[in-house]
């Protein structure tokens, strides 16, 4: 699903009043928040849902794959999510 998809079936979910513009301006509210949270260093959870935290990586050495010469790697920041149990549980396992 993509950003556009999403927008659709929050309109949908929302009901015939909804108009597409307020559904795109919810679903962009949300993004943002989440954004605002995870740059002020907290963790976003949303229960039943999952949580996004920021991670650190330390700076460290690698190999261009190209030249395989030896390269720095700076220190950077991610943004790691984890499933709740309430997600996990609708998925289902894989086999």
């Amino acid at each position: 699903m993509n950003k556009a998809e999403l927008v659709e079936a929050v309109k949908k979910a929302l009901g015939k009043e909804t108009s597409k513009a307020q559904a795109e301006r919810a679903v962009e509210a949300v993004v943002e928040s989440i954004k605002g949270g995870l740059k002020k260093g907290a963790p976003v959870q949303l229960v039943g849902f999952g949580t996004f935290k920021i991670t650190s990586r330390k700076a460290r050495k690698g190999i261009n794959p190209k030249t395989q010469q030896p390269i720095k790697i700076k220190a950077s920041k991610n943004v790691k999510f984890s499933a709740g149990k309430d997600l996990k549980s609708k998925l289902g396992r894989a086999s």
